[in-house]
């Protein structure tokens, strides 16, 4: 039997070599923690839309969300689904932050205290966490999400959760854009194959 080690950094080959370079999920800091909140049991598409309805009102901030009237954020997130759950999340996160000094307050803080401080508030969970970490404070995190646990599965890769992520943080270089890059070619991956179900064209069944 192949170590799973062995087969993430095969996972890893392959895709380098499908996708080479890949930009995903670009933007300043505040939209990446909104759009973190947003991405939440939704696709990607969807929460592109609500971003663009955000911008346009003048609410694509972390002041415009806490300033929003609960209903003008909701017409704006709406095709998100969950729109009161997530409204209620959203606002909470950025007031919070704010709380807090700001983006350039939680800079400061220590990779696993700023995760922790992420973790600690109502409706993050590590997935929208550590998604704010890698994207939105440039930190080495890997995120781990539906795309990552269903392609491992399919390479028969048995660990989950943070044990995953600990297997691919050990695999890749410790710096930001290594975690990005990787996390890119799941969610390319999955959109060309899971997403399509295109499952007997799957290179990683072979693994």
């Amino acid at each position: 039997m192949i170590p799973e080690e062995q087969k993430a950094e095969q996972i890893i080959t392959l895709f380098q070599g499908l996708y080479g370079a890949v930009e995903w999920w670009p933007g300043d800091p505040e939209e990446v923690i909104i759009g973190a909140v947003l991405t939440q049991q939704t696709r990607w598409e969807n929460v592109e839309t609500a971003l663009i309805r955000l911008r346009e009102a003048g609410m694509c901030s972390l002041a415009g969300i806490v300033g929003a009237s609960d209903q003008a954020l909701e017409d704006a997130i709406y095709c998100t689904g969950f729109y009161r759950i997530k409204r209620v999340r959203v606002k909470c996160l950025a007031s919070t932050i704010l709380s807090c000094g700001g983006i350039p307050c939680l800079r400061e803080y220590s990779t696993p205290r700023l995760r922790a401080f992420f973790l600690a508030i109502k409706g993050v969970g590590p997935e929208t966490a550590d998604s704010i970490l890698c994207y939105g404070f440039n930190r080495p995190v890997f995120v781990i999400d539906a795309y990552t646990h269903r392609i491992c599965g399919c390479a028969k890769i048995s660990r989950t959760g943070s044990d995953l992520q600990a297997l691919f943080q050990g695999l890749l270089p410790d710096e930001f854009q290594a975690h990005r890059q990787c996390h890119a070619w799941f969610v390319e991956y999955a959109k060309n194959y899971c997403v399509k179900k295109r499952c007997e064209e799957c290179m990683i069944l072979n693994f």
